[in-house]
């Protein structure tokens, strides 16, 4: 029989049912997908759908853009991954410039 393994999550807790997935990954220096973290960004989506339904699921990202004004890594993300997204995920940007937190 195979053993489950268990998952540890970057935050969460029991009594406010709340699990949190933090990443900081960026584009590459060439403005090129980070596939292999896009992966991980996978992994995580993969956890919460395990997760039990009742809890609150947030990934919680570093906000970079693709050179200057593109589009950032979090709205490539589920632009292109919306199918490995379970409902109810939530999403916050965080600006490391400004400081600002932004719901998407």
């Amino acid at each position: 029989m195979l053993k489950k393994k268990l998952h540890c999550f970057d935050l969460g807790t029991t009594k406010e049912k709340i699990l949190v997935e933090c990443k900081s990954h960026t584009w590459t220096a060439g403005a090129k997908v980070p596939s292999a973290k896009m992966t991980v960004w996978n992994e995580a989506m993969y956890y919460f759908h395990l997760a039990p339904l009742d809890y609150r699921k947030i990934l919680f990202v570093l906000h970079d853009r693709r050179k200057k004004e593109g589009e950032s890594l979090l709205t490539y993300y589920k632009r292109t991954y919306s199918h490995m997204i379970p409902e109810g995920v939530e999403f916050l940007e965080w600006d490391a410039v400004t400081g600002d937190i932004v719901k998407m």
